[in-house]
C-alpha cells in the first residue's frame, strides 16, 4: 500500500520516500490513509485492504503507521517508535532513553537522552535510524556499521576520547617498547603532566615520545597537560 501524507497529500510507499522527494518531512503518527496499490482503494490505514483483502504488511503498527515483513518488530511506548526484536531480548533503558540488549543491562553506561544525539561520524540521526548502533564504553553511540571503520583507524570516541576497545594488550606491548627505547640524555629526566583520557585523572610522568602511562589506570590513551620541566634537584 502507499500512505496518503498529511501535509502534502500525496500517496508514497513509506515516509524515507516522501522526505526523500520533498522538502518537508512525513510525520508518521499522522498518517489516516493508505491506498491499496491493487484495487486502488483509499481507505483508512489498517493491515489489510477492505476492498480486495491484500495483506498490507506481516507487520503492522497503528501507531507509527509502519508497514513491515515480519522482523519481530513491537512498539516501544517509552522510546515513541517501532523496533526490531524480538522484544523479550531488549530493556529501554530509561536514562539513555533507548533500547538496549539485555546483555548490556548494567553493564553499560548511561548519558542522558544520548539516543537523542547524531552519530558522531555521519553526523545523521541515531535514534530514528534503520541502522543499528554500537554502545562505546563511555556511553556514547554510534551507528554499528562505523564501528568496524572507526576500529581500523583509531581507537578512541570522537566525542570525549575515551578508550573505545579494549587495549589492555596494547598497553602492555607499549611497556616494552618504552622500556627498551632509552630517550636521549637531555630528556631522560624530564617530567611532564597529563591527562587520562579514560579515567580523568591527572598525574606527572616521566616524558617519552611513544606514550606516557596514566598512574592511575595505567592506560596510554593521555594527553600532555602542560609543558615538560626537569625535576626540582635538576633546575
Amino acid at each position: 500500500c502507499r500512505s496518503q501524507a498529511p501535509c502534502c497529500g500525496k500517496l508514497y510507499a513509506c515516509r524515507l520516500c516522501h522526505d526523500g522527494a520533498e522538502e518537508h518531512r512525513l510525520d508518521r503518527f499522522r498518517v489516516a490513509e493508505v491506498q491499496c496499490t491493487r484495487c486502488r482503494l483509499l481507505q483508512k490505514a489498517q493491515q489489510r485492504c477492505e476492498g480486495c483483502q491484500s495483506l498490507f504488511g506481516e507487520y503492522y503498527c497503528g501507531i507509527c503507521h509502519l508497514f513491515d515483513r515480519d522482523k519481530k518488530q513491537y512498539h516501544c511506548a517509552e522510546c515513541g517508535i517501532c523496533r526490531i526484536g524480538p522484544k523479550e531480548d531488549f530493556f529501554h533503558c530509561s536514562k539513555c532513553n533507548l533500547c538496549l540488549s539485555l546483555s548490556l543491562r548494567g553493564k553499560h553506561k548511561c548519558i542522558e537522552n544520548v539516543s537523542r544525539q547524531d552519530c558522531p561520524i555521519c553526523l545523521e540521526d541515531i535514534h530514528t535510524s534503520r541502522v543499528g548502533a554500537h554502545v562505546l564504553p563511555c556511553g556514547h553511540l554510534l551507528h554499528r556499521l562505523f564501528f568496524s571503520f572507526l576500529s581500523a583507524r583509531g581507537y578512541r570516541c570522537p566525542l570525549c576520547m575515551h578508550s573505545a576497545l579494549d587495549m589492555t594488550r596494547y598497553w602492555r606491548q607499549l611497556d616494552d617498547e618504552v622500556a627498551q627505547t632509552p630517550m636521549p640524555t637531555e630528556y631522560q629526566n624530564m617530567m611532564v603532566e597529563i591527562l587520562c583520557n579514560d579515567c580523568n585523572a591527572r598525574s606527572t610522568v616521566q616524558f617519552h615520545l611513544l606514550g606516557m602511562k596514566c598512574k592511575n589506570c595505567e592506560s596510554y590513551n593521555t594527553a600532555q597537560d602542560g609543558r615538560c620541566r626537569l625535576p626540582l634537584e635538576e633546575q
